[in-house]
């Protein structure tokens, strides 16, 4: 369990109450970040579901339009989910486990950096939703206002 009181110390102490009452705002500023920014591309799938069809096609992915069809609910549903911080849990862990294809699967033949088209930035974005699936929504999330997680 996580021990609080085992914070190292501050430099300045003036900032502790400030920093005491940020705490819980740091994770719906991280949940929201993951969310919103992979909900964008969920978003783009919407009614295209021929073209990302097509991409599971090429990229080996079978069966491509039952694929289509669950990724393009992930990235734009779940993604929505956390960003709200509503049954946060299953959704980052779905996207996690579609990012963790598209970095193992998709990009990692062509190498770590994101500037030779590699797996960095999915790496690090199913890694930060890995984390808020084992965190869930946090005390600013919808889940805490319903009083229950899944």
């Amino acid at each position: 369990m996580y021990d609080v009181g085992r914070e190292p110390k501050l430099f300045a102490p003036v900032f502790a109450r400030l920093y005491r009452q940020a705490v819980p705002f740091s994770w719906l500023v991280i949940r929201l970040a993951a969310g919103v920014i992979l909900f964008v591309h969920g978003w783009q799938k919407i009614g295209h579901i021929d073209g990302v069809t097509a991409n599971m096609i090429k990229n080996g992915i079978w069966p491509p339009m039952p694929v289509a069809y669950l990724i393009t609910t992930v990235e734009s549903l779940g993604a929505l989910c956390v960003a709200l911080g509503l049954f946060t849990r299953f959704w980052a862990a779905a996207c996690a486990i579609d990012l963790a294809v598209i970095t193992f699967h998709i990009l990692w033949p062509k190498g770590f950096t994101w500037s030779q088209g590699g797996y960095e930035f999915m790496l690090m974005w199913g890694l930060i939703m890995f984390a808020i699936a084992l965190r869930g929504g946090g005390p600013y999330s919808l889940d805490r206002w319903l009083g229950r997680e899944l």
